[in-house]
């Protein structure tokens, strides 16, 4: 077949966030993170299509916990958003946005508003100290005033339909919200948003809690892994019910605001199913399952429903992702937003699970190329988790290889999530052991079963993936060279400059300091860089606020002359501008072609 042009990896890069459905789907919100940078809020009626609703300039994100998520929340009358340029709150109509938070500098994300005004969360930086709680801005008007405090981090302040509750999550260093967090509940005492005496509802450090929602009638249901399994649950008002439990994951990990995984509609609940790296919406209806039949195998955590529509982000092997409405009565799905489609691709992908060395079992996709002589070379691809996994969908990335001969596995290493939660903490304490070597072995398995040439075999990875990546050179002999975008290279240093959010993830994953110094010290890429004797190619943004630059370019020079490094200047953490990944195509497959064959 004809090898995939870098122009359409590049094209692909609009990235769609945060739908949400009104008025039964007649009014569709979603965030565009576009290839120029700007983040902007769109809105689509039958009547106008799809438009940009703010000024020209307006770009929409919250900084809160680095990551974000979470920036704006749309009524059937106004819109709540988080500026981009100051981190402020504004609210608009039909006129032009006003700032309903002082400009301070705090930060915000995950409004919702409510009788007694806007809950959010906030992120304050003083004084070398980052302080996050829950506000509340006054419906009779006034400054954001703290409603709750006292925890590492908060999420989903989630007031009751009748304004008598708010619920939230919270949780404490060095847990990550997949690890445990916490569910209270506390009555709202008066206008100005005061509340009563906490109640615990789930929760706690071995049980992760995602996702407070109260439905229609009033009553309070989350997402929780006390099972084992990401499973909804509902509060009666005495006790904790379960509402559905699947062998599967009804919940993600919180990596940024704003995830939704279920949505309330007239006379049903949708919930977002997921088992390994496929997703399917199933319908709960007095206490019966169904699933949706829909042409889609990947479903970002952003279900929305209105009425008896469903707002979904959706996409499949063959197709990007797409907005889509979705009738839960008949199950007809409609396109909002172009998408490309390769009605032909290099390949589809596969999945499979393998033997690790210890005895386990991983899985993984495996896309096979257009057929070759022999075993074709692998690249192996670490998703950039660790908590993340490989979705069954369309990426225009292993395609352009595939089409050019290469097999691409990307695997779904112990610590990923889709697995339930003993496969996700497998990886504590063992980050830089069992990631690398699940890749290994993914390899083994393939070269053992026809489907790869031992002797070509590459590892890629970016961001935590790309530590894996470099690991897997430095703690095996099964690739022949790495591919590294913004990779992680010594875990005490990116401990130190994480951000407060994920500064104590090594804690879990590695051991906490100074107890675990000799541990961080042996798994450090750069104390060790003699063990990696194989070619290296790291690309890394300039602009990085996740992974210091500086640390690639350290490694790189004690690498050399077995390593290149390419820098991005304006990119971050992922490359987003078209030529910028059209030059990182380019640096990826003449490394891969100066390789020994």
């Amino acid at each position: 077949m004809t090898p995939i042009p870098a122009d359409q990896v590049a094209e692909a890069t609009t990235v769609l966030d945060a739908v949400q459905v009104l008025q039964g789907g007649a009014v569709v919100y979603w965030l565009e993170g576009r290839p120029d940078g700007h983040d902007v809020l769109v809105r689509w009626t039958p009547e106008d299509g799809a438009r940009d609703v703010l000024p020209a300039g307006t770009d929409v994100a919250s900084h809160v916990h680095e990551y974000g998520g979470g920036a704006y929340y749309a009524t059937d009358t106004e819109i709540w958003f988080c500026n981009a340029a100051d981190q402020q709150i504004y609210r608009t109509t039909d006129h032009a946005p006003i700032p309903v938070t002082p400009a301070t500098g705090a930060r915000y994300a995950d409004m919702r508003p409510g009788a007694n005004g806007l809950w959010t969360v906030r992120e304050r930086h003083q004084d070398n100290r980052v302080i996050n709680d829950l506000a509340c801005i006054p419906a009779s008007a006034g400054s954001p005033h703290t409603v709750t405090s006292g925890w590492d981090f908060y999420s989903f302040p989630r007031p009751s339909p009748d304004g008598r509750w708010l619920a939230w999550t919270c949780w404490n260093a060095p847990n990550m919200p997949w690890d445990g967090t916490t569910l209270y509940l506390a009555e709202v005492l008066d206008d100005s948003g005061a509340i009563g005496m906490p109640h615990l509802i789930a929760g706690g450090p071995d049980e992760s809690v995602f996702q407070p929602e109260w439905s229609p009638d009033n009553f309070l249901h989350f997402i929780s892994d006390r099972t084992g399994w990401w499973s909804l649950y509902r509060w009666t008002g005495d006790r904790v019910e379960p509402v559905l439990q699947r062998h599967a994951e009804l919940g993600v990990a919180q990596w940024e605001f704003g995830y939704s995984t279920y949505t309330f509609l007239d006379d049903a609940i949708a919930v977002l199913v997921q088992q390994g790296g496929t997703q399917r919406i199933e319908l709960l209806r007095d206490g019966k399952t169904t699933a949706l039949d829909l042409p889609y195998t990947s479903i970002k955590p952003y279900l929305s429903g209105s009425g008896t529509t469903i707002a979904a982000i959706a996409s499949s092997p063959q197709q990007s992702p797409q907005i889509v409405l979705i009738d839960a009565t008949t199950g007809h799905h409609q396109p909002l937003t172009a998408h490309t489609t390769h009605p032909q691709p290099a390949s589809v992908p596969e999945p499979f699970s393998f033997p690790t060395r210890d005895g386990s079992t991983a899985h993984g996709l495996y896309h096979s190329p257009p057929a070759t002589d022999g075993p074709p070379p692998l690249i192996v691809k670490a998703h950039p988790g660790p908590t993340a996994n490989t979705p069954l969908r369309l990426d225009w990335h292993t395609q352009y290889f595939t089409s050019r001969g290469y097999a691409v596995a990307e695997i779904d290493y112990r610590g990923s999530t889709g697995y339930g939660r003993a496969y996700r903490q497998a990886l504590h304490g063992e980050w830089g052991v069992l990631d690398p070597h699940d890749c290994a072995d993914a390899a083994t398995h393939l070269a053992d079963t026809g489907r790869a040439d031992p002797d070509r075999t590459v590892i890629w990875g970016a961001s935590a993936g790309g530590y894996t990546a470099l690991r897997a050179l430095a703690t095996t002999d099964t690739f022949a060279a790495a591919i590294a975008h913004c990779p992680v290279i010594d875990p005490a240093t990116w401990r130190d400059a994480a951000p407060k959010f994920q500064a104590h993830h090594a804690d879990t994953l590695i051991g906490p300091l100074p107890d675990a110094a000799s541990t961080y010290q042996q798994r450090s890429l750069l104390h060790h860089a003699e063990h990696i004797t194989c070619p290296v190619l790291i690309l890394h943004g300039d602009d990085d606020p996740i992974t210091p630059p500086a640390q690639s370019r350290a490694l790189a020079a004690a690498l050399s002359p077995r390593a290149r490094l390419l820098t991005f200047p304006g990119e971050g953490h992922v490359l987003r501008a078209p030529e910028s990944i059209k030059r990182a195509l380019a640096a990826e497959e003449d490394f891969l072609a100066d390789l020994p064959t």
